[in-house]
């Protein structure tokens, strides 16, 4: 008929009529007879008996976490799905149907250092069409900060990934510095591969955390603790439970007294990544305009060129851009090569000795140098950590 379709149609209609003719074909392989049937009916029946006399010994044993409704069930196989949040009443007329996100998979050279020279600079080109849409409408389009992506506001409306208190900030944010995440790049959930995501849910579980639901400071140190318990058989030092309550205090910008779902869910899944994957993987997750924004706040902060910078200026660098995008950058307009000038707590830029914190590390040679392999390894945890939109901090930088 001469019907065009879209590349994302295509590969829906063809995984549809796959999975139509093999459910088919396993209908024919296993069809049984009369005889047959009316056996596996009295077994059905039996195993029936056996389902129901099991849920009843459940029921009276009593639940060995929160109740598991309809509502909570669908929440843990978003969750394990990382659809994220979807409300019963969200409406969901004249909507796309969401992608299917795909979890990554370990690969056998992930351990190896990756190779991110400093001096070769890496082009950076967004696509050319809408990623949902896949149509081109020049400068109505909204590029991601992280990765090629651009996209339509109608489009990501019509996705629901887009309600109306940040449909401004989007269309303020986008073509600036702070730059704007897409769907993909703002939940931290999906750079789990499915046996990390199903080690997360256990330890929720075993917490008793329920998907979807805010915490308050009680219950984020009750679950610290648990974890720790868990993992080391022993309490929390009370140094740790401080670091833990400093970062709830990360998590809650506004100060309404706790944490949003995902900024949490967030949280966890980069903590997770950083005790499980070495950071030459963590460094592979990186994408081209996350190493090149890198790579200018190396360059700014070796203003000697001699290809090393201080302990104090990588961490320095770590409590300013990678720590988090802040809206405040908005208004003053900074540029990423910026990054040395705005750390003035650096040694970079404590050159006219008056406050004494600014004369401690007054040279190279007298803290630890770091080259920019090794900028990058302590720093990819928060340049990853700095991914989502929202204005918490993810990974709080230690003191």
């Amino acid at each position: 008929m001469g019907v065009l379709m879209s590349r994302r149609q295509t590969v829906e209609r063809v995984q549809k009529v796959s999975l139509a003719v093999s459910a088919f074909k396993d209908g024919l392989r296993e069809q049984p007879s009369t005889r047959r049937r009316a056996e596996a009916g009295t077994a059905r029946q039996g195993t029936l008996e056996q389902e129901v006399q099991e849920g009843d010994e459940e029921a009276s044993a009593g639940p060995s976490q929160p109740e598991e409704s309809s509502a909570s069930k669908a929440a843990w196989e978003r969750l394990r799905d990382g659809r994220g949040v979807e409300p019963e009443e969200f409406d969901r007329a004249n909507r796309f149907t969401p992608p299917a996100f795909i979890r990554p998979k370990r690969e056998l050279h992930d351990d190896e250092p990756p190779d991110i020279s400093l001096e070769q600079r890496e082009q950076i080109l967004n696509d050319e069409m809408c990623e949902i849409c896949e149509v081109w409408t020049a400068e109505s389009l909204f590029p991601c900060r992280i990765c090629p992506r651009v996209y339509h506001d109608g489009c990501l409306r019509r996705m629901g990934y887009l309600q109306k208190d940040s449909a401004v900030e989007v269309t303020e944010t986008a073509h600036t510095e702070t730059g704007w995440s897409c769907y993909y790049c703002d939940n931290l959930n999906l750079l789990l591969t499915e046996e990390e995501m199903y080690s997360l849910m256990e330890t929720l579980k075993n917490c008793k955390i329920i998907p979807e639901s805010c915490l308050t400071l009680d219950d984020f140190l009750h679950y610290k603790h648990q974890v720790h318990k868990q993992q080391f058989e022993r309490t929390m030092p009370e140094a740790q439970e401080e670091q833990a309550a400093l970062q709830f205090n990360a998590l809650d910008p506004d100060k309404k007294g706790h944490i949003e779902w995902q900024d949490f869910l967030s949280h966890e899944s980069i903590q997770l990544l950083q005790k499980i994957r070495p950071q030459n993987a963590l460094l592979r997750l990186l994408t081209p305009k996350e190493r090149e924004r890198a790579r200018a706040a190396f360059l700014a902060l070796d203003q000697d060129n001699d290809g090393f910078i201080g302990e104090g200026e990588c961490r320095q660098a770590r409590h300013t851009w990678f720590r988090k995008h802040q809206k405040e950058m908005l208004s003053c307009n900074v540029s990423i090569s910026h990054v040395g000038p705005i750390s003035e707590g650096s040694p970079a830029s404590s050159r006219d000795g008056k406050s004494p914190e600014k004369i401690l590390p007054a040279t190279k040679q007298e803290e630890t140098s770091i080259d920019w392999p090794g900028f990058l390894r302590e720093n990819v945890a928060y340049i990853l950590a700095a991914r989502p939109n929202s204005a918490a901090l993810h990974l709080q930088p230690l003191a």
